[in-house]
């Protein structure tokens, strides 16, 4: 049968051929798919547990790339690599990697500028890296990842809470999260940097 799973608001439908990257064909639904992916995302968590980065090691494109292939890379076989395809949101697939480059530059810029605070360039990063969204799926939860690796790793930090609660599904608080990327989509970070903390 294949996976056909639903999509809800906010996520980005997979085509046939990034379909076709299943590793586990027993999945078929979303449920499944989002388990599955929890546990690769646990391990990627538990692999960074008592690990010590450098900033400009953690917004490298070697370790955007690496962090997600470690959550996903039992689940797809395309599992840290940037997508062949355009999505209904992100940016051209041919500009990923020009548009990856930039945003290290921006950050490593801030970061050694101290040009935002520490939460505000944490989100800052999270919200272009999925705004680019540079891979076929789990682009939300990585780059949510990656802001937590930042404030953590970094700025010495608590992670995130992301709103405390379940964004896979919808709700209000994933309706919350959306309209707060989409106030950052227009340079308002407040709302996003609320969100990440609530």
């Amino acid at each position: 049968m294949g996976l056909d799973p639903d999509y809800s608001a906010g996520n980005t439908p997979l085509d046939d051929d990034e379909k076709s990257g299943l590793l586990i064909k027993t999945i078929t639904t979303r449920g499944e798919l989002d388990e599955f992916e929890q546990i690769g995302i646990d391990r990627a968590i538990n692999w960074l547990y008592g690990k010590r980065f450098d900033y400009k090691s953690i917004v490298s494109e070697e370790f955007i790339k690496n962090l997600h292939k470690i959550m996903f890379r039992d689940i797809w076989e395309w599992a840290g690599e940037y997508r062949r395809s355009n999505k209904n949101i992100g940016s051209d697939k041919f500009l990923i990697p020009s548009e990856i480059r930039i945003l290290i530059e921006d950050v490593i810029f801030w970061i050694e500028n101290n040009t935002f605070t520490p939460d505000e360039t944490s989100v800052r990063f999270s919200h272009r890296l999925v705004k680019i969204h540079p891979f076929a799926n789990g682009n939300g939860r990585h780059s949510r990842l990656m802001g937590d690796i930042l404030i953590n790793k970094h700025f010495a930090l608590p992670v995130f809470s992301w709103g405390s609660g379940a964004l896979l599904r919808e709700g209000d608080l994933r309706k919350l999260y959306i309209t707060s990327l989409r106030c950052a989509d227009n340079l308002d970070y407040t709302p996003l940097i609320q969100f990440a903390r609530l």
